[in-house]
């Protein structure tokens, strides 16, 4: 498996998130939060664009009306491709720097969940529906992270990444609703902090660690499948991608890196990618 990965994108991103896989573009798509800008890039090509945004964008997601969805900064946002503008909808009073939005995703019900995250556990998790109304669904949060949902719609798993837990939510999917909250797992100091995830077709939680080296793959019973080791310090999330989605494409930063270990890091803040064999599920639109 260690064979298998690939150093695809030399771009040296400061904060690389956010990788999300276009079906319909057969493009693949990222953010680098401390550059205020998002990417893309056509593995059939080549082709690889940057996109200015101004702001410092967290998440963001496709929506069904064309563009993104994003959370940005202090509040959620839409990003139109021809106008190259972020769009606020809505800014909250309590995010204050440096607290911002951090990680996020659609539902498969067309909903967007956005999480905030600094260095107190002060932070929430937001919910958009499709008529742009906000509920918090979670609060208390530390920094908010990977999120996603099992197969079959009745588990969704949410991270705190400072607490180092992977939490499980039993998912009433025609309501958005979150219950009996419990610890999927968590992550040893010592293995380092667990940060974006996704979820595939069979059910396991892959999960990348900042300060670890590695990605894990978990079984739905919280035990470690297997461990990919990178060659750099802080991947930072995964998502797959690729004509088959059997494609694991992993971001990573250097954003808290010396420059001496970005000297001994070179591909730090670049993107990887996976042959795993095992097949994603699509990323849903935002309905709104």
């Amino acid at each position: 498996m260690a064979n298998d990965l690939e150093h695809l994108i030399p771009v040296q991103c400061e904060l690389g998130e956010n990788p999300l896989w276009s079906v319909e573009e057969s493009a693949f798509y990222w953010t680098d939060i401390n550059g205020c800008c998002f990417y893309r890039y056509f593995p059939a090509t080549g082709k690889q664009e940057r996109f200015e945004t101004g702001v410092h964008v967290g998440c963001f997601a496709f929506r069904r009306k064309g563009g993104l969805v994003m959370g940005a900064e202090d509040g959620l946002a839409f990003w139109d491709f021809h106008s190259k503008k972020v769009e606020f909808i809505t800014h909250f009073d309590d995010i204050i720097p440096p607290s911002r939005f951090n990680d996020g995703k659609v539902d498969r019900q067309g909903r967007f969940w956005a999480g905030t995250m600094s260095d107190r556990p002060v932070n929430k998790l937001y919910r958009l529906d499709a008529a742009h109304r906000v509920t918090v669904m979670e609060s208390g949060v530390s920094i908010a992270n990977g999120t996603g949902w099992s197969p079959d719609d009745r588990i969704m798993y949410f991270t705190d990444s400072i607490a180092h837990f992977i939490y499980k939510y039993d998912f009433d999917k025609a309501t958005g609703n979150l219950s009996h909250r419990q610890i999927f797992v968590k992550v040893p100091d010592e293995l380092g902090v667990p940060d974006g995830l996704t979820v595939d077709a069979e059910g396991f939680v892959w999960s990348a660690v900042w300060n670890g080296w590695r990605v894990i793959r978990y079984a739905p019973d919280g035990s470690i499948e297997r461990e990919v080791k990178m060659p750099v310090q802080c991947p930072s999330s995964v998502a797959f991608g690729g004509e088959k989605l059997d494609e694991l494409y992993i971001t990573s930063a250097r954003s808290d890196l010396t420059p001496e270990q970005c000297q001994a890091q070179p591909m730090s803040g670049d993107i990887f990618r996976l042959k795993t064999g095992i097949k994603g599920i699509p990323e849903p639109f935002y309905e709104g």
